[in-house]
């Protein structure tokens, strides 16, 4: 097996699939991440969920905004991954079945301009999309990131963002490159001093 040709093969899908990104997604990622920037600055709580590496991811996401992105002095924002409490989500799943294991937490924490961010590399994973839909019922924004098939987080609002490929790997990148972007968003928003 020659590794330098898969490296290389990986690494110019990848850029490929970012250059395509930047010219077909632009729109929704800013649009994304100034309703981001909104419900953050009217109060709200930023909750992020998803399964396998988009648990990961939005862990990763709710890490950012607690601790910091770029700037040291940027105060700590409220953001909380359903990814994390062990307690919570063994006994949803084993009280009211896996499916319900974002939703109802989101039931009990969500509040009207708080925002979800339902991550899903295939964009059908049932419990993302249950919580999408307690969220959107109950007065939250509504964030997708999701792979090439948007359709069943449309719902939602117009704040989808798709990555057009079939490789989970190569959708994985493109998210992680997509919430870092998110964060230098709210990193220059709530940087500044008094903010």
């Amino acid at each position: 097996m020659n590794h330098r040709a898969a490296a290389e093969l990986i690494i110019a899908s990848h850029l490929k699939l970012a250059q395509h990104v930047l010219d077909e997604e632009l729109d929704s990622i800013v649009s994304a991440g100034n309703a981001l920037v909104t419900g953050l600055r009217n109060g709200g709580t930023v909750f992020v969920c998803g399964n396998g590496g988009s648990a990961a991811d939005a862990q990763h996401f709710a890490a950012e905004l607690v601790g910091r992105f770029v700037i040291k002095t940027r105060r700590p924002l409220p953001a909380i991954a359903l990814t994390t409490d062990s307690s919570a989500l063994t006994a949803i799943s084993n009280d009211h079945g896996y499916q319900s294991v974002f939703a109802r937490q989101i039931e009990a924490l969500g509040r009207p301009g708080d925002v979800l961010v339902g991550i899903s590399t295939s964009g059908r994973s049932h419990n993302v999309l249950d919580a999408m839909d307690k969220a959107f019922a109950a007065g939250l924004t509504c964030i997708g990131l999701v792979g090439q098939d948007r359709s069943p987080m449309a719902a939602y609002g117009r704040n989808i963002v798709g990555i057009p490929h079939s490789e989970t790997a190569r959708v994985q990148e493109m998210h992680i490159m997509v919430i870092h972007t998110w964060c230098e968003m709210i990193d220059q928003e709530f940087g500044g001093a008094g903010l």
